[in-house]
Formats: structure tokens, C-alpha cells, sequence
């Protein structure tokens, strides 16, 4: 029984210390990870299970690579964000795979890309014939990015001498019956606006809403929570 719980308290330890490296890298996906970072995930996740898996081995044993990768890390960072030779060491430079609608062969071999990878992620960026394209620029993380021809990118209302009101992200009011006051506050209105147009609908408990939002045009977008009646 205390094997056990020795083991379970170890475990959250190096959880909460493997999220707490994650949150320090940053909020992205394992595809938009630079190398570097990749790899410090990697050893991350390698470390950690060693002590979990092994009571026998201290906890320090995990603990300790874990920090040293983090400060690594964070000191990498720092580094890539002040001087751009060390960038272009650590992570590398972006490279022209098409340029002025002309496929860099050479590039491409360099990068060791095929010509069926190249065609495979113009298609994923909705761009199925190569001969629209003006320039592709694979960049330091793999994503392809993706420039059209001016003849065949979309239109858009500045083409067409248009200024529309600029949009913005809906703010939600209420979530799962909870009042978001910030977005109220962030809205300039305050609790009885929002009572009001639950009233208008005539909803008396704000714990009955599941999602109330609007958006910059003043819409509002409301589903009530399973059994609860408008």
C-alpha cells in the first residue's frame, strides 16, 4: 500500500512538472514545434516515465534532467530571440520551394522534398495545380506557406473598393450557466442588459443557458441546457 502511494504521489509530481515545461515552451501544436523544441519534448517525456516506472530510482533522478531542459530550453529561446545567426543555427531558415512560380529543384534536393510531397501539401492548402502557385516557402517548423497568383487568389473587398465593418471574435456571456463578467465588462454592459435579454426570451435563470454569445453586429447566439425550457 505505501509502494502505492509513493508511486501515485511521484507520478502527479512529474506531471505537473512535465506540464509546467510544456506551458514554458508555449502554446503549440507538435507540428509547429521547431526542432529543438521537438527534441527537448521528446527527452521530456522520456525522463519523466523512468522514475514513474521505477520507485526504486530517486525522484531527483527525473527531476533534475527535466529542470536542465527546461533552463536549456528557455536559454535557447532567449538566444533565437536576440540574435538571428543563432536562429539560423538552432532552427534554420525558411526555403523558397517555388519562387516567382519557378519549383526550385535544387532547393527541393537540398530539403530532401520529392515533387509528390511538394504536390500532396498544395493540396492540403487547397491548391491543387502547381501553376497557380507564385511562391512556396517551406518554413523552420515544416508547414508549407502559400502565396497564389494574383490572377487566381480570391477576391477580396478591397478589390472591390468595399470597406465592410471590420469583424470580431463573438464574446460569450454565459457558459454552462456561468456569467462571464469580463466579456460583459469588455462589452460595456453590465448584469442587467444581460437580464433584460434573457427576460426578452423569457428565461428567468442564467443557470438554464448552456451558450450565450454575440457578436460584433450584435447577434446573439443562446442554446439552452438539455431539459431546461425557453
Amino acid at each position: 500500500m505505501l509502494l502505492m502511494a509513493i508511486a501515485f504521489i511521484r507520478t502527479i509530481v512529474l506531471y505537473i512538472l512535465v506540464i509546467c515545461a510544456m506551458r514554458i515552451m508555449g502554446k503549440r501544436q507538435i507540428g509547429e514545434l521547431q526542432p529543438s523544441e521537438l527534441v527537448v519534448a521528446i527527452m521530456i517525456s522520456d525522463l519523466a516515465t523512468v522514475p514513474v516506472s521505477d520507485i526504486a530510482i530517486p525522484l531527483l533522478s527525473g527531476v533534475i534532467p527535466i529542470m536542465t531542459l527546461i533552463i536549456f530550453e528557455v536559454t535557447i529561446s532567449f538566444l533565437t530571440l536576440k540574435s538571428e545567426k543563432a536562429r539560423n543555427i538552432i532552427t534554420g531558415k525558411p526555403t523558397y520551394l517555388i519562387k516567382d512560380g519557378i519549383i526550385a529543384e535544387k532547393q527541393m534536393r537540398n530539403m530532401r522534398y520529392n515533387i509528390e510531397d511538394l504536390l500532396e501539401e498544395l493540396r492540403l492548402k487547397d491548391c491543387p495545380n502547381v501553376a497557380d502557385v507564385h511562391t512556396a516557402i517551406l518554413e523552420t517548423n515544416g508547414e508549407l506557406s502559400v502565396v497564389l497568383k494574383s490572377d487566381k487568389r480570391s477576391v477580396t473587398p478591397n478589390d472591390l473598393k468595399i470597406k465592410p465593418n471590420q469583424e470580431s471574435v463573438p464574446l460569450v456571456l454565459i457558459s454552462d450557466g456561468k456569467i462571464r463578467f469580463e466579456h460583459l465588462r469588455e462589452l460595456n454592459k453590465d448584469i442587467k442588459w444581460l437580464e433584460k435579454k434573457l427576460a426578452d426570451r423569457n428565461i428567468k435563470s442564467t443557470k438554464d443557458v448552456f451558450l450565450f454569445s454575440i457578436d460584433s453586429d450584435g447577434i446573439i447566439t443562446m442554446q439552452m441546457k438539455d431539459g431546461a425550457k425557453n
